[in-house]
């Protein structure tokens, strides 16, 4: 159960970033997020 629950966790906080990382970089340019930015976050998780 507690690894089920850090899961839980790391997706939430994941998500998160995302989610930051997008409003941030939207409202300075009012672009879509660069998909090597997408790329590096996918690249980050795959490490763990």
């Amino acid at each position: 159960m507690n690894k089920q629950r850090e899961t839980r966790r790391q997706a939430a906080l994941e998500k998160q970033i995302d989610e930051n990382l997008r409003r941030v970089y939207q409202r300075e340019t009012e672009q879509e997020v660069p998909d090597r930015f997408l790329d590096l976050l996918q690249k980050l998780r795959e490490q763990e």
